[in-house]
């Protein structure tokens, strides 16, 4: 048995019944306390050891080197990065594909998890540069950009696995016949599609490209790695410990690759369009997905697009409770993040409380109250908004100042160099749909007035099944209308929570449990992950001859 699968054999297993059983399960602990004592100190010497430097790669480059990342919080990193021509680096993949197709499932399971276990010891250094390129927060990018991105790694592994594992490499075949059986030996190939091309974001580079890249990795495909020309250096970190693992255990380095570009001369699209590219994975706008769909077809494509997640308040029992949890909701990372909720929907005439009946205006001002309430102390507010990725989004808050009524405004946070925005809150009404009825990226969001919670309901799964959503919350204590509304979401492809009042939000997707994106509407293509997202990177062929 091979040495990384028999080491890494158990943890295995456990992530493949983790899958089934859907419970709470993680391999890698949330907590920077469970983790050595000197593990963060070291990993601010790194890191800072990593500015102003070029980036250690051994791959094939044919350049200069690239890079011009800024943080958010303030300074540009000063990092360059190999640059190669996509030519370059696909006839590298290629050649270095071949063995780590014909290794065994259980070698590139091993490896796969070892890769991840290692990303796991380096969680502080890679949440550094989480924190730097993306505008987390250092809780959020320890979490997010570490353990959690190697849970949905792992995740992705299990299914893979899973999937791979039920296919026998021989069978004896029987049949009888008369007085004689008719007796065939079979095997049976797995056949990778090709290269794996992953297209990271700048939100979330590790958490949304680990599971394409353990999936593409696993079923036999070599990776290129494309990260966003403002978030290289997580993915770059990723790529390297890969590299350094698969060398150990034998194999071609270039297995995966690095292909750093930059806004002014991107290489995405000569990349996604090369015969040699089997599978895409994209986490982006809807623009360039429409183009991938457009211009690789034969080829499988994983996308994950924009969306517009909605909050549907009927009635409730716990107003101040659900107002916070809205809240918190709104400003985490600043709206930034995939699952943020834009458009909460409220009847006109109000809603029944704990408290008493509440107005549509009590409603909004309850929200945009709880919000300057988390916000108030400035210490607190850094740490759950984060900064803003990108200066756009500065632009688009200023500009949807002109859609509603303003009910809270957006102003940064003073004293500090970052780039920051506290959340804007909108009052709309149904018929303004122009206003809420599409993805506004970044702490925006609206508050509508319906005609009641039956139109709240139908706005909302519009939404979702014309635009897109990943997550969309309901408050109400009407079971029938809770009933209602659950099969309405589910039948609009999004993820519904409801009543969520305490510390679990709707911008939270657990991994081995909440399966992330449906595939059913137009914010992504896929799950990820479930058995779908791993059994199109690979074809299975088989060879038959008489049984000797």
């Amino acid at each position: 048995m091979d040495a990384l699968f028999a080491a890494h054999r158990a943890l295995l297993d456990d992530a493949v019944a983790a899958t089934q059983a859907r419970g709470h399960w993680s391999a890698f602990s949330e907590s920077p306390r469970s983790y050595d004592a000197a593990a963060a100190p070291e990993a601010e010497a790194a890191f800072a050891a990593l500015l102003n430097q070029p980036f250690a790669l051994d791959q094939p480059s044919d350049g200069p080197g690239i890079g011009a990342e800024t943080s958010p919080f303030g300074p540009a990193l000063g990092i360059s990065y190999p640059h190669a021509d996509p030519v370059t680096l696909i006839a590298a993949a290629r050649q270095a594909g071949e063995r780590w197709a014909a290794a065994p499932v259980e070698t590139r399971a091993g490896i796969a998890v070892e890769i991840l276990v290692r990303l796991n010891r380096a969680s502080f250094l890679i949440a550094r540069s989480v924190e730097h390129t993306t505008g987390q927060a250092g809780p959020m990018a320890f979490q997010a950009g570490g353990p959690h991105a190697q849970d949905r790694g792992l995740e992705a592994v299990a299914y893979a696995y899973a999937e791979l594992a039920r296919i026998p490499g021989h069978v004896r075949w029987e049949k009888p016949a008369g007085r004689s059986v008719i007796k065939l030996d079979k095997e049976f190939h797995i056949v990778p599609r090709g290269i794996g091309l992953v297209i990271g974001c700048a939100t979330f580079p590790t958490w949304n490209s680990y599971p394409a890249i353990f999936a593409d990795l696993v079923t036999g495909n070599a990776v290129i790695v494309k990260p966003h020309p403002a978030a290289i250096l997580p993915l770059a970190l990723t790529v390297r410990i890969a590299r350094t693992v698969l060398a150990e255990q034998g194999f071609d380095p270039n297995t995966i690759l690095l292909a750093a570009d930059s806004a002014e001369a991107p290489i995405t699209r000569r990349l996604a369009t090369d015969p040699a590219i089997g599978i895409v994975d994209f986490t982006g706008s809807p623009a360039f997905g429409q183009w991938l769909r457009d211009a690789v077809r034969g080829k499988p494509l994983f996308t994950e697009e924009a969306g517009v997640n909605t909050i549907v308040i009927d009635s409730t029992d716990a107003f101040a409770a659900m107002c916070q949890n809205i809240a918190f909701s709104l400003s985490l990372y600043s709206g930034q993040m995939c699952t943020a909720p834009q458009s909460i929907f409220v009847p006109a005439s109000g809603i029944a409380t704990d408290e008493g009946h509440k107005t549509f205006e009590e409603v909004a001002a309850g929200i945009a109250g709880a919000v300057g309430a988390l916000l108030a102390d400035p210490a607190r507010a850094a740490g759950v908004l984060g900064a803003i990725q990108n200066p756009l989004t500065l632009t688009r808050i200023a500009d949807a100042r002109g859609l509603g009524r303003i009910v809270r405004d957006s102003a940064a946070l003073p004293g500090t160099a970052a780039r920051t925005a506290t959340p804007l809150i909108l009052a709309v009404r149904a018929e303004e749909e122009t206003a809420y009825m599409q993805e506004r990226f970044g702490p925006i969001s609206f508050v509508i007035a319906t005609a009641g919670s039956a139109e709240s309901v139908a706005l909302a799964t519009r939404c979702a099944r014309e635009h897109g959503a990943i997550s969309a919350a309901l408050y109400s204590t009407d079971a029938a209308l809770t009933a209602h509304a659950a099969l309405a979401h589910a039948r609009a492809g999004v993820a519904l929570s409801v009543n969520l009042t305490g510390g679990i939000y709707v911008n939270q997707s657990a991994a081995f449990s909440d399966y992330h994106v449906s595939g059913a509407n137009p914010a992504g293509n896929a799950c990820l992950t479930d058995a779908a997202f791993v059994t199109g990177r690979f074809n299975v062929v088989g060879v038959r001859r008489p049984a000797s």
